[in-house]
């Protein structure tokens, strides 16, 4: 499980798109796991 945390110091920026591709801000090879668990 991550760790939480209490302040973020990075950039917030908006994207204001009707249809995101979530590949183009995390590609798949920049994700750490990939599971099931918690899904509905």
């Amino acid at each position: 499980m991550a760790e939480k945390f209490a302040q973020h110091t990075g950039l917030v920026v908006p994207l204001d798109a009707a249809n995101v591709d979530t590949d183009a801000i995390i590609p798949k090879q920049f994700l750490q796991k990939v599971t099931r668990t918690g899904f509905g």
